[in-house]
């Protein structure tokens, strides 16, 4: 059932929902090494998608990506880290120093089991792994590396940052592909509710390698087009796929009253949150809406609270008539605005919802839509108000964002401005 924008605002709910405050911000993007960068790359519809430039595509039928450019780990981290981290792995700790710094935090005087670290990974360091199963092959067991043992592993962001940083507290990892950055955060949110201070959280992901491109391409949803403006097109009727990227965000979340007691800047609340799980195909209806009503439920919101939409935004003709369909059930035909502002970034795995999440923010903090490159307007089957051709101002105080993971995963998050 269609809920109606006009409808009235309804009740708050207490501070129990809105007490995950987010107060830190650290990004790596293809259209922007760091936040502010990224995010004025991201307001202006500046695109980071080109031809891959991380091993030689030519024999690929899929040669676009989004990279994160100008990323030189050498002048970002102690080099003794280098040789036991994946790529992924140092643009995550990269991330999390940024979000700390911007938090106004030293996590060195954090007392003991203070704070912790949750994350999403798709895979892992698929990149580190490629390398070392070469030397495998190659030359033998004695030449691979000892850091093997974990740098390929799921969790390894996770630990990293935690080792790094001197993090003590709970810490997990979630596995759930595009959806993952928003399990994350809520998993974050979870463990502020238990006590703990400080959770660094969301996602930052990357298999630009060609054993993680194989991968990507056995999914049979990359897009074969050359040119970047044409390659990516979700909800228009020219959709043939998505491109892949790397990067993410990682956010620092506090308690809402500890952040404002040490005087923090608050960019926003993690306000509500649900997930999902579609039924095997042909048995049942896709659950997407379903994690967004219950999204806003357990924020203590209406439909008609909200005043812009971050989709997924998949690329498939299926897929974003799904979406669109979730959408449109919940706000109506063209009922809010909607953007996915990941085409000019590609689809990052975990690392996409929190990128979302953080342009949700800043969104909020700024009053303006970022747009929806390169698509000039929704098929017919897809009626939803989506921001093309540039960014939009609005007055925005809280945004949903959806996010789905190849599988059947569902997630939905609430984001709140500061009054």
């Amino acid at each position: 059932m269609t809920t109606p924008r006009t409808s009235p605002r309804p009740a708050l709910a207490g501070d129990g929902t809105a007490r995950a405050a987010v107060t830190g911000i650290g990004v790596t993007a293809p259209n922007g090494l760091g936040k502010e960068p990224w995010w004025e790359a991201t307001k202006s519809g500046v695109c980071g998608i080109r031809p891959v430039s991380r091993f030689a595509p030519d024999r690929y039928p899929s040669r676009l990506a989004g990279e994160v450019p100008g990323f030189v780990a050498e002048d970002r981290l102690p080099g003794r880290l280098l040789p036991q981290t994946d790529h992924m792995t140092r643009l995550a700790l990269v991330a999390a120093d940024e979000a700390f710094a911007d938090a106004g935090i030293d996590p060195q005087e954090l007392p003991d089991y203070a704070a912790g670290v949750v994350t999403a990974a798709s895979a892992g360091g698929f990149e580190f792994g490629q390398r070392e199963l070469e030397a495998l092959w190659s030359k033998g067991g004695q030449y691979v590396s000892a850091y093997q043992s974990y740098a390929w592993f799921y969790a390894v962001n996770t630990g990293q940052i935690s080792i790094r940083n001197g993090l003590r507290g709970p810490s997990g990892v979630l596995v759930s592909e595009q959806a993952g950055g928003l399990d994350a955060i809520a998993q974050a949110r979870r463990q502020l509710r238990r006590g703990v201070r400080l959770l660094v959280t969301g996602g930052i992901d990357s298999a630009l390698c060609p054993w993680g491109w194989t991968a990507h391409l056995a999914g049979g949803l990359l897009s074969t087009a050359d040119q970047p403006h044409r390659a990516y097109l979700p909800f228009s009727a020219e959709a043939s796929g998505h491109v892949a990227g790397e990067g993410g965000a990682l956010l620092i979340l506090e308690d809402a009253a500890a952040a404002r007691e040490r005087g923090a800047r608050v960019y926003g609340s993690v306000a509500g949150y649900a997930a999902t799980f579609d039924p095997p195909p042909g048995n049942g209806t896709p659950q997407l809406a379903e994690a967004a009503r219950l999204a806003l439920a357990d924020a203590g919101v209406g439909a008609a609270d909200v005043d812009v939409v971050f989709a997924d935004a998949a690329g498939d003709r299926d897929a974003d008539r799904a979406e669109a369909t979730a959408i449109t059930a919940l706000f109506g035909p063209r009922g809010v605005p909607v953007t996915a502002p990941k085409t000019m970034t590609g689809r990052l795995s975990s690392g996409g919802a929190s990128l979302d999440v953080a342009a949700a923010l800043l969104a909020l903090r700024d009053q303006i839509v970022p747009p929806t490159v390169h698509v000039e307007r929704p098929a017919d089957d897809c009626p939803v108000d989506l921001v093309t051709g540039g960014a939009r101002e609005a007055e925005l105080s809280t945004a949903l964002v959806l996010a789905r993971g190849r599988g059947g995963f569902n997630s939905a998050v609430v984001v709140r401005g500061c009054p």
